[in-house]
C-alpha cells in the first residue's frame, strides 16, 4: 500500500503551479511504479504547458492541486477513480489564500501505458486522460482570472467548453448532458451560460472588490462581499439546483462564516446575510446560524 507524494519537479512552466498526487491505497497487489511515472507525466503536462498568452511571473502562477484516487485497475493499462480539484488565489495585502474551487470529479476513467507520451491537441479528442487534465486546467484558470477581472476567465472557460464539445462523440462518461446533472459538461455550461451571469459576478465582486479591499477598507470590502452573496441569491432564485452554485458554496461556506462572525459586523448586517445563506444553502443552516451568536 502506498500513497504517492506530491511531485518533486521544480516547475519551469507557465501559468499553473499545480501539485499532482495519486493515491493508490485501493489497488493493493499491483505494480505501483506505473503510478509514479504517471504522476510525474501529469505534473509536466499541466505545469510545463503554456495554456494562454499571459506571461506570469513565478509568484503570480495559479496555485492549485489535483488529487487523483485510483479506485480500480480495470486492466493492465486501464484505470478508474476520482479526482479532487482545488484552486486558490492570494488575497491582496495579506498572507491569506482563498479557495476559488474545491470540486470532486467521480468519473475519471483512462488508459495509460507507462512512458507513453501524453498527447494533446486542441480541437481533437486524443485521450480521455489528457482531455480531462486540459479541461480542468482551463477551468482553474477561468476561476482564477474571473476573480481578478469581471469575466476575465472567459477565454479559458471557452477553451474548456471546446474540449467538452470535442468529447461528445466519445463513449467516455462525464462529458455529456445526459450522463449526470453534475459533471464536466454541466460545470462549464453553468459558467458560460449568460442566464447564470450572477455566478461570475459573484467571483469578481467577492474577491476583487471584497476580499482584496478588506486590508485597508474593511467595511467597504465587506459591503462588496455582501453584494456578491446577493448575486448568488439571484441565481438560486432562478435555478436552485445549479451544479456550479453548489461548488461555489463548497469552496466558500466556511469563509462566509469567518467573515461575518467578526464582532465588528453590525447585527443587522449579520442577520441579512444569514437569512440569505440559510435560504440558498439550507442544508448548512446551522453553520450560518452560528454567525448570529458571535456578537
Amino acid at each position: 500500500m502506498i500513497l504517492l507524494g506530491f511531485s518533486a519537479f521544480l516547475s519551469n512552466g507557465q501559468e499553473l503551479n499545480c501539485m499532482i498526487s495519486i493515491n493508490t491505497t485501493k489497488v493493493e497487489g499491483t505494480d505501483k511504479k506505473v503510478f509514479e511515472t504517471l504522476q510525474n507525466a501529469l505534473y509536466e503536462f499541466v505545469n510545463n504547458r503554456k495554456w494562454s498568452n499571459y506571461n506570469l511571473k513565478a509568484e503570480e502562477k495559479v496555485e492549485c492541486t489535483m488529487r487523483i484516487i485510483i479506485d480500480e485497475r480495470l486492466g493492465a493499462d486501464e484505470f478508474k477513480g476520482t479526482m479532487n480539484i482545488i484552486v486558490r488565489r492570494p488575497v491582496l495585502n495579506s498572507a491569506y489564500n482563498t479557495t476559488l474551487l474545491n470540486s470532486v470529479d467521480k468519473n475519471i476513467t483512462f488508459r495509460y501505458v507507462e512512458y507513453q507520451p501524453l498527447d494533446y491537441s486542441e480541437g481533437t479528442f486524443t485521450s480521455n486522460l489528457t482531455s480531462i487534465m486540459a479541461y480542468y486546467s482551463y477551468i482553474m484558470l477561468g476561476f482564477y482570472f474571473d476573480s481578478f477581472a469581471y469575466s476575465g476567465g472567459t477565454p479559458f472557460l471557452e477553451k474548456a467548453q471546446e474540449i467538452v464539445n470535442t468529447a461528445q462523440s466519445t463513449s467516455e462518461i462525464g462529458w455529456k448532458a445526459f450522463d449526470s446533472d453534475k459533471n464536466r459538461y454541466w460545470l462549464v455550461n453553468n459558467l458560460v451560460n449568460p442566464a447564470n451571469a450572477g455566478l461570475r459576478d459573484f467571483s469578481y465582486k467577492y474577491h476583487r472588490l471584497g476580499l482584496d479591499q478588506m486590508y485597508e477598507k474593511v467595511d467597504e470590502g465587506r459591503k462588496s462581499t455582501t453584494e456578491a452573496i446577493e448575486s448568488l441569491q439571484k441565481v438560486y432564485n432562478s435555478k436552485p439546483n445549479l451544479y456550479a452554485l453548489q461548488l461555489f458554496f463548497d469552496a466558500k461556506r466556511d469563509e462566509f462564516v469567518n467573515i461575518y462572525s467578526d464582532q465588528r459586523v453590525a447585527p443587522m448586517e449579520k442577520s441579512t446575510v444569514v437569512n440569505i445563506l440559510r435560504e440558498i444553502d439550507p442544508a448548512n443552516s446551522s453553520k450560518y446560524q452560528a454567525i448570529l451568536g458571535s456578537n
